[in-house]
Protein backbone atom coordinates (compact mmCIF):
# COMPACT_ATOMS: atom_id res chain seq x y z
CA UNK A 1 0.00 0.00 0.00
CA UNK A 2 1.05 3.50 -0.47
CA UNK A 3 -0.10 6.61 1.66
CA UNK A 4 0.55 10.15 2.47
CA UNK A 5 1.21 11.63 5.72
CA UNK A 6 0.92 15.35 5.43
CA UNK A 7 2.30 17.52 8.76
CA UNK A 8 6.05 15.75 9.02
CA UNK A 9 6.83 16.93 12.64
CA UNK A 10 6.60 15.54 15.99
CA UNK A 11 3.62 13.47 15.07
CA UNK A 12 4.11 13.04 11.35
CA UNK A 13 7.60 12.13 10.85
CA UNK A 14 7.41 9.18 13.56
CA UNK A 15 4.16 7.54 12.03
CA UNK A 16 5.31 7.84 8.53
CA UNK A 17 8.38 5.85 9.70
CA UNK A 18 6.45 3.14 11.26
CA UNK A 19 4.32 2.66 7.91
CA UNK A 20 7.36 2.59 6.17
CA UNK A 21 9.51 0.39 8.05
CA UNK A 22 6.51 -2.19 8.29
CA UNK A 23 6.19 -1.95 4.18
CA UNK A 24 4.37 0.29 3.14
CA UNK A 25 5.40 3.10 0.65
CA UNK A 26 4.96 6.20 2.09
CA UNK A 27 4.58 9.87 0.40
CA UNK A 28 5.34 12.99 3.18
CA UNK A 29 4.34 15.87 2.56
CA UNK A 30 5.04 19.93 4.14
CA UNK A 31 4.37 23.21 3.62
CA UNK A 32 8.25 23.67 4.56
CA UNK A 33 10.50 22.96 2.24
CA UNK A 34 13.20 23.04 4.31
CA UNK A 35 11.80 19.72 6.31
CA UNK A 36 11.41 18.26 2.87
CA UNK A 37 15.09 18.95 1.70
CA UNK A 38 16.37 17.79 5.07
CA UNK A 39 14.58 14.53 4.63
CA UNK A 40 15.91 13.58 1.32
CA UNK A 41 19.06 14.32 2.04
CA UNK A 42 18.36 11.11 4.57
CA UNK A 43 18.55 13.80 7.24
CA UNK A 44 16.26 13.72 10.70
CA UNK A 45 16.01 17.76 12.45
CA UNK A 46 14.11 15.46 15.33
CA UNK A 47 16.68 14.80 17.77
CA UNK A 48 15.63 11.83 19.03
CA UNK A 49 15.10 10.51 15.30
CA UNK A 50 17.87 9.02 14.16
CA UNK A 51 19.45 10.40 10.60
CA UNK A 52 20.16 6.91 9.78
CA UNK A 53 16.90 5.36 10.42
CA UNK A 54 15.10 8.11 7.73
CA UNK A 55 18.52 7.66 5.59
CA UNK A 56 17.92 3.93 5.31
CA UNK A 57 14.07 4.62 4.42
CA UNK A 58 15.04 6.85 1.62
CA UNK A 59 17.88 5.31 -0.01
CA UNK A 60 14.95 1.79 -0.42
CA UNK A 61 12.66 4.00 -1.66
CA UNK A 62 9.93 3.28 0.95
CA UNK A 63 9.50 6.78 1.85
CA UNK A 64 9.95 9.81 -0.02
CA UNK A 65 9.55 13.85 1.19
CA UNK A 66 7.98 16.32 -0.80
CA UNK A 67 5.85 19.75 -0.75
CA UNK A 68 3.64 18.73 -4.00
CA UNK A 69 0.21 17.65 -2.50
CA UNK A 70 -0.95 16.64 -6.02
CA UNK A 71 0.74 14.07 -5.43
CA UNK A 72 -2.34 12.30 -3.13
CA UNK A 73 -3.21 11.24 -6.43
CA UNK A 74 -1.03 8.31 -6.16
CA UNK A 75 -2.07 7.07 -2.78
CA UNK A 76 -4.45 5.03 -1.42
CA UNK A 77 -4.56 6.38 2.22
CA UNK A 78 -4.08 9.57 3.20
CA UNK A 79 -3.40 10.60 7.55
CA UNK A 80 -3.17 14.30 8.45
CA UNK A 81 -0.76 15.03 10.99
CA UNK A 82 -1.33 19.08 11.10
CA UNK A 83 -1.06 21.29 14.18
CA UNK A 84 -4.21 22.71 15.91
CA UNK A 85 -3.42 25.11 18.03
CA UNK A 86 -5.53 28.30 19.89
CA UNK A 87 -5.78 31.72 18.47
CA UNK A 88 -5.25 34.62 20.23
CA UNK A 89 -8.34 34.91 22.20
CA UNK A 90 -7.61 31.07 23.04
CA UNK A 91 -10.21 29.65 20.73
CA UNK A 92 -9.56 26.89 18.32
CA UNK A 93 -7.57 27.01 15.44
CA UNK A 94 -9.00 24.31 12.55
CA UNK A 95 -7.19 26.57 9.40
CA UNK A 96 -4.05 23.84 9.10
CA UNK A 97 -6.38 21.21 9.10
CA UNK A 98 -8.62 22.97 6.49
CA UNK A 99 -6.43 23.74 4.24
CA UNK A 100 -5.18 20.53 4.11
CA UNK A 101 -7.94 19.34 3.45
CA UNK A 102 -8.91 21.85 0.73
CA UNK A 103 -5.98 20.66 -0.94
CA UNK A 104 -6.05 17.35 -1.11
CA UNK A 105 -9.51 17.02 -2.05
CA UNK A 106 -9.79 17.92 -5.95
CA UNK A 107 -7.09 14.59 -6.18
CA UNK A 108 -9.67 12.31 -4.45
CA UNK A 109 -11.37 10.57 -7.54
CA UNK A 110 -7.97 10.03 -9.12
CA UNK A 111 -6.38 6.99 -8.71
CA UNK A 112 -8.97 4.58 -7.48
CA UNK A 113 -7.33 0.59 -7.02
CA UNK A 114 -9.33 -1.98 -8.33
CA UNK A 115 -8.85 -4.67 -5.66
CA UNK A 116 -10.64 -8.30 -6.46
CA UNK A 117 -13.09 -6.74 -8.59
CA UNK A 118 -13.94 -3.67 -6.40
CA UNK A 119 -13.05 0.30 -6.72
CA UNK A 120 -11.77 1.14 -3.42
CA UNK A 121 -12.39 4.43 -2.74
CA UNK A 122 -9.38 6.95 -0.71
CA UNK A 123 -9.12 7.26 2.69
CA UNK A 124 -8.31 9.83 4.37
CA UNK A 125 -7.68 9.95 8.46
CA UNK A 126 -7.37 12.83 10.67
CA UNK A 127 -5.15 12.58 13.74
CA UNK A 128 -4.80 16.01 14.52
CA UNK A 129 -6.29 16.28 18.28
CA UNK A 130 -9.19 18.32 18.09
CA UNK A 131 -13.15 18.73 19.24
CA UNK A 132 -15.64 16.12 18.42
CA UNK A 133 -17.43 16.68 15.39
CA UNK A 134 -14.62 18.31 13.88
CA UNK A 135 -14.17 15.32 11.35
CA UNK A 136 -17.73 14.29 10.50
CA UNK A 137 -18.83 18.08 9.94
CA UNK A 138 -15.60 20.78 8.85
CA UNK A 139 -13.44 18.29 7.57
CA UNK A 140 -16.02 16.50 5.68
CA UNK A 141 -17.81 19.23 4.07
CA UNK A 142 -14.36 20.79 2.99
CA UNK A 143 -13.51 17.40 1.31
CA UNK A 144 -17.26 17.15 -0.35
CA UNK A 145 -17.09 20.31 -1.67
CA UNK A 146 -13.37 20.23 -3.08
CA UNK A 147 -13.59 17.22 -4.56
CA UNK A 148 -17.36 16.38 -5.40
CA UNK A 149 -17.72 13.39 -3.85
CA UNK A 150 -19.83 12.13 -0.91
CA UNK A 151 -17.63 10.94 2.44
CA UNK A 152 -18.44 7.26 3.09
CA UNK A 153 -19.03 6.55 -0.79
CA UNK A 154 -16.96 8.73 -3.04
CA UNK A 155 -14.45 8.37 -0.01
CA UNK A 156 -13.46 7.17 3.27
CA UNK A 157 -13.27 9.17 6.74
CA UNK A 158 -12.30 8.22 9.86
CA UNK A 159 -10.61 9.95 13.02
CA UNK A 160 -7.47 8.20 14.58
CA UNK A 161 -5.91 10.48 17.52
CA UNK A 162 -2.41 10.81 17.66
CA UNK A 163 -0.58 9.40 21.03
CA UNK A 164 2.80 10.39 20.25
CA UNK A 165 5.02 11.28 23.13
CA UNK A 166 8.54 12.68 21.64
CA UNK A 167 11.59 11.15 23.54
CA UNK A 168 9.62 8.16 24.97
CA UNK A 169 11.21 4.91 24.63
CA UNK A 170 8.84 2.63 26.96
CA UNK A 171 5.93 2.75 24.18
CA UNK A 172 6.15 3.53 20.67
CA UNK A 173 3.74 4.40 17.84
CA UNK A 174 3.80 0.84 17.11
CA UNK A 175 3.13 -0.17 20.52
CA UNK A 176 0.60 2.12 21.81
CA UNK A 177 -3.02 1.32 20.96
CA UNK A 178 -4.35 2.71 18.69
CA UNK A 179 -8.31 4.20 19.07
CA UNK A 180 -10.30 4.94 15.76
CA UNK A 181 -13.59 5.71 14.82
CA UNK A 182 -15.08 5.87 11.29
CA UNK A 183 -17.43 8.03 9.11
CA UNK A 184 -19.60 4.89 8.44
CA UNK A 185 -18.46 1.22 8.73
CA UNK A 186 -16.80 0.57 5.56
CA UNK A 187 -14.51 3.85 6.76
CA UNK A 188 -13.61 2.17 9.96
CA UNK A 189 -13.44 -0.95 8.56
CA UNK A 190 -10.85 0.30 5.92
CA UNK A 191 -8.92 2.49 8.82
CA UNK A 192 -8.78 -0.80 10.79
CA UNK A 193 -7.29 -2.61 7.58
CA UNK A 194 -4.53 0.41 7.10
CA UNK A 195 -3.06 0.76 10.69
CA UNK A 196 -3.27 -3.52 11.61
CA UNK A 197 -0.33 -2.80 9.13
CA UNK A 198 1.48 -0.83 11.39
CA UNK A 199 0.67 -1.36 15.17
CA UNK A 200 0.05 -3.77 16.80
CA UNK A 201 -3.11 -3.22 18.68
CA UNK A 202 -6.05 -1.40 17.34
CA UNK A 203 -9.04 -0.07 19.23
CA UNK A 204 -12.27 0.34 17.30
CA UNK A 205 -14.89 2.69 18.21
CA UNK A 206 -18.52 3.34 16.92
CA UNK A 207 -18.08 7.06 15.48
CA UNK A 208 -15.51 9.84 15.04
CA UNK A 209 -16.63 11.88 17.68
CA UNK A 210 -15.87 9.30 20.95
CA UNK A 211 -12.38 9.09 19.00
CA UNK A 212 -12.26 12.59 19.12
CA UNK A 213 -13.64 12.68 22.61
CA UNK A 214 -11.06 9.89 23.95
CA UNK A 215 -7.83 11.89 22.73
CA UNK A 216 -9.66 14.88 24.58
CA UNK A 217 -10.41 13.01 27.82
CA UNK A 218 -6.75 11.36 27.80
CA UNK A 219 -5.28 15.04 28.04
CA UNK A 220 -8.00 17.23 30.07
CA UNK A 221 -7.19 13.86 32.87
CA UNK A 222 -3.40 15.15 32.44
CA UNK A 223 -4.51 18.49 32.80
CA UNK A 224 -7.00 18.97 35.86
CA UNK A 225 -4.55 16.37 38.21
CA UNK A 226 -1.27 18.57 37.27
CA UNK A 227 -3.37 21.57 38.22
CA UNK A 228 -3.75 19.74 41.54
CA UNK A 229 -0.15 19.35 42.41
CA UNK A 230 0.26 22.54 41.39
CA UNK A 231 -2.24 23.89 44.19
CA UNK A 232 -0.77 21.69 46.37
CA UNK A 233 2.30 22.73 45.89
CA UNK A 234 1.52 26.17 46.63
CA UNK A 235 -0.31 25.45 49.85
CA UNK A 236 2.03 22.82 51.01
CA UNK A 237 4.78 25.71 50.45
CA UNK A 238 3.15 28.08 53.00
CA UNK A 239 2.90 25.16 55.59
CA UNK A 240 6.58 24.45 55.03
CA UNK A 241 6.04 21.41 53.52
CA UNK A 242 7.82 19.72 50.31
CA UNK A 243 5.39 18.52 47.85
CA UNK A 244 7.66 16.18 46.23
CA UNK A 245 8.18 14.61 49.45
CA UNK A 246 4.02 14.10 49.66
CA UNK A 247 4.20 12.74 46.69
CA UNK A 248 7.17 10.23 46.39
CA UNK A 249 5.60 8.96 49.70
CA UNK A 250 1.59 8.78 48.56
CA UNK A 251 3.24 7.06 45.26
CA UNK A 252 3.80 3.89 48.09
CA UNK A 253 0.49 3.12 48.44
CA UNK A 254 -0.31 0.23 45.29
CA UNK A 255 -3.91 1.01 44.99
CA UNK A 256 -6.15 4.43 44.58
CA UNK A 257 -3.03 6.48 43.67
CA UNK A 258 -0.97 7.53 40.39
CA UNK A 259 1.45 10.15 40.69
CA UNK A 260 1.47 13.49 38.69
CA UNK A 261 4.33 16.02 39.27
CA UNK A 262 3.97 20.34 39.62
CA UNK A 263 5.89 22.21 37.89
CA UNK A 264 6.60 25.97 36.19
CA UNK A 265 3.48 25.52 34.01
CA UNK A 266 2.53 23.22 31.26
CA UNK A 267 4.03 22.81 27.68
CA UNK A 268 4.48 20.45 24.83
CA UNK A 269 1.60 20.13 22.20
CA UNK A 270 -1.25 18.31 23.65
CA UNK A 271 -1.81 19.78 27.47
CA UNK A 272 -1.34 23.24 27.41
CA UNK A 273 -3.91 23.57 24.75
CA UNK A 274 -6.45 20.46 24.27
CA UNK A 275 -8.54 21.08 27.40
CA UNK A 276 -9.60 24.68 25.72
CA UNK A 277 -10.87 22.64 22.35
CA UNK A 278 -13.22 20.54 24.62
CA UNK A 279 -14.53 24.22 26.84
CA UNK A 280 -14.92 25.83 23.31
CA UNK A 281 -17.28 23.31 21.77
CA UNK A 282 -19.21 22.47 25.11
CA UNK A 283 -20.53 26.07 24.93
CA UNK A 284 -21.81 25.67 21.76
CA UNK A 285 -24.01 23.18 23.94
CA UNK A 286 -25.28 25.64 26.48
CA UNK A 287 -22.52 23.94 29.28
CA UNK A 288 -19.77 25.40 31.39
CA UNK A 289 -17.07 23.37 32.06
CA UNK A 290 -15.95 24.75 35.15
CA UNK A 291 -13.17 22.03 36.54
CA UNK A 292 -11.76 21.86 33.23
CA UNK A 293 -11.37 25.68 33.20
CA UNK A 294 -10.19 25.92 36.98
CA UNK A 295 -7.52 23.47 36.07
CA UNK A 296 -6.35 25.56 32.81
CA UNK A 297 -6.00 28.72 35.53
CA UNK A 298 -4.13 27.07 37.66
CA UNK A 299 -1.65 25.57 35.48
CA UNK A 300 -1.62 29.22 33.37
CA UNK A 301 -0.81 31.35 36.87
CA UNK A 302 2.32 28.35 37.65
CA UNK A 303 5.08 30.89 35.62
CA UNK A 304 3.46 33.97 37.74
CA UNK A 305 3.98 31.72 40.99
CA UNK A 306 7.19 30.77 39.97
CA UNK A 307 8.22 34.54 39.35
CA UNK A 308 7.20 35.29 43.04
CA UNK A 309 9.34 32.75 44.11
CA UNK A 310 12.36 33.75 41.99
CA UNK A 311 11.82 37.61 43.70
CA UNK A 312 11.79 36.15 47.25
CA UNK A 313 14.89 34.88 46.55
CA UNK A 314 16.67 37.79 45.48
CA UNK A 315 15.50 40.24 47.94
CA UNK A 316 16.64 37.40 50.59
CA UNK A 317 20.09 38.36 48.29
CA UNK A 318 19.47 42.25 48.84
CA UNK A 319 18.35 42.23 45.07
CA UNK A 320 15.62 42.99 42.97
CA UNK A 321 14.87 41.54 39.83
CA UNK A 322 14.97 44.75 37.56
CA UNK A 323 19.03 44.55 36.73
CA UNK A 324 19.26 41.17 37.71
CA UNK A 325 21.30 38.62 35.61
CA UNK A 326 19.40 35.33 35.20
CA UNK A 327 20.70 32.08 33.59
CA UNK A 328 17.43 29.78 32.59
CA UNK A 329 17.88 25.90 32.33
CA UNK A 330 16.20 24.56 30.08
CA UNK A 331 13.85 25.36 26.75
CA UNK A 332 12.36 21.96 25.77
CA UNK A 333 8.71 21.62 27.41
CA UNK A 334 10.02 18.40 28.80
CA UNK A 335 13.73 16.45 29.58
CA UNK A 336 15.88 15.05 27.47
CA UNK A 337 14.14 15.91 23.71
CA UNK A 338 14.44 19.40 21.39
CA UNK A 339 10.44 20.12 21.69
CA UNK A 340 10.24 23.81 22.93
CA UNK A 341 6.43 23.63 21.64
CA UNK A 342 4.45 26.14 24.19
CA UNK A 343 7.27 25.51 26.60
CA UNK A 344 6.44 27.35 30.13
CA UNK A 345 10.46 28.64 29.82
CA UNK A 346 9.12 31.30 26.98
CA UNK A 347 6.67 32.68 29.57
CA UNK A 348 9.80 32.15 32.69
CA UNK A 349 11.85 34.51 30.05
CA UNK A 350 8.97 36.80 29.11
CA UNK A 351 8.05 37.65 32.14
CA UNK A 352 11.51 38.11 33.52
CA UNK A 353 12.46 40.30 30.89
CA UNK A 354 9.39 42.60 31.72
CA UNK A 355 10.82 43.20 34.51
CA UNK A 356 13.94 44.57 33.81
CA UNK A 357 15.98 41.64 34.09
CA UNK A 358 18.91 40.19 31.63
CA UNK A 359 18.12 36.49 30.82
CA UNK A 360 20.39 34.22 29.24
CA UNK A 361 19.32 30.20 28.98
CA UNK A 362 21.19 26.99 28.22
CA UNK A 363 19.41 24.16 27.08
CA UNK A 364 21.53 20.69 25.31
CA UNK A 365 18.89 20.15 23.09
CA UNK A 366 17.83 23.81 21.45
CA UNK A 367 21.33 25.43 21.07
CA UNK A 368 19.06 28.28 18.91
CA UNK A 369 15.38 29.18 19.19
CA UNK A 370 13.68 28.91 16.35
CA UNK A 371 10.89 31.44 15.12
CA UNK A 372 8.08 31.26 17.36
CA UNK A 373 4.28 32.17 16.98
CA UNK A 374 4.11 33.53 20.48
CA UNK A 375 7.21 35.29 21.16
CA UNK A 376 9.23 35.85 18.39
CA UNK A 377 11.34 38.77 20.06
CA UNK A 378 13.61 35.18 21.24
CA UNK A 379 14.25 33.89 17.79
CA UNK A 380 17.86 33.59 17.22
CA UNK A 381 18.36 33.56 20.83
CA UNK A 382 21.72 30.97 21.59
CA UNK A 383 22.68 28.63 24.57
CA UNK A 384 25.32 30.02 26.71
CA UNK A 385 27.47 27.99 28.97
CA UNK A 386 26.71 27.11 32.70
CA UNK A 387 28.40 28.77 34.83
CA UNK A 388 27.62 30.71 38.29
CA UNK A 389 28.44 34.48 36.84
CA UNK A 390 24.52 35.38 37.26
CA UNK A 391 22.43 36.58 40.16
CA UNK A 392 20.02 33.58 40.25
CA UNK A 393 19.72 30.33 38.50
CA UNK A 394 16.06 29.02 37.29
CA UNK A 395 15.63 25.59 36.61
CA UNK A 396 12.59 24.77 34.28
CA UNK A 397 13.41 21.67 32.25
CA UNK A 398 14.66 18.26 34.07
CA UNK A 399 16.90 16.94 31.48
CA UNK A 400 19.48 14.44 32.62
CA UNK A 401 22.93 16.89 32.20
CA UNK A 402 21.00 19.29 35.20
CA UNK A 403 19.87 16.26 37.13
CA UNK A 404 24.15 15.58 37.00
CA UNK A 405 25.60 18.51 36.63
CA UNK A 406 27.37 19.24 40.10
CA UNK A 407 26.31 22.68 41.53
CA UNK A 408 27.30 21.61 44.75
CA UNK A 409 30.20 24.64 45.00
CA UNK A 410 27.84 26.94 43.48
CA UNK A 411 27.04 30.25 45.55
CA UNK A 412 24.65 31.67 43.21
CA UNK A 413 21.05 30.88 44.26
CA UNK A 414 19.21 28.14 42.49
CA UNK A 415 16.18 27.93 41.95
CA UNK A 416 14.40 24.50 41.00
CA UNK A 417 11.17 24.16 39.59
CA UNK A 418 11.65 20.24 39.21
CA UNK A 419 12.78 19.16 42.40
CA UNK A 420 15.44 17.28 40.48
CA UNK A 421 19.32 18.22 40.83
CA UNK A 422 21.54 15.74 42.54
CA UNK A 423 24.02 17.71 43.55
CA UNK A 424 22.35 21.04 44.64
CA UNK A 425 24.63 24.49 45.38
CA UNK A 426 24.77 26.42 48.88
CA UNK A 427 21.90 28.53 47.95
CA UNK A 428 19.15 25.75 46.99
CA UNK A 429 15.20 26.58 46.32
CA UNK A 430 12.10 24.21 45.04
CA UNK A 431 9.31 26.16 43.47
Amino acid sequence: MKIAIIGLGYVGLPLAIRFASSGSEVLGLDTDPSKVESLSRGDSYIRHIPSTEVASLVERGAFEASTDFSRVAEVEAILICVPTPLDVHREPDLSYVLQSGAGIAPYLDSGLKTVKGEIRPKLVVLESTTYPGTTDTELREVLEKGSGLKAGVGFHLAYSPEREDPGRTDHSVRTIPKVMGGYTEACLKRCEELYSMAVDQIHPVSSCRIAEATKLTENIFRSVNIALMNELKVVFHEMGIDVWDVIDAASTKPFGYMPFYPGPGLGGHCIPIDPFYLTWKAREYGKHTRFIELAGEVNTDMPDYVIGRVAEVLNEEGKAIRGSKILLLGIAYKPDVDDDRESPSYALMSRLERRGAAVSYNDPYVPEIRSLRHYPEFAGRKSVEISAEYDLILLATHHSEYREYDFSYFEVPIVDTRSCLKYPGLRYVKA
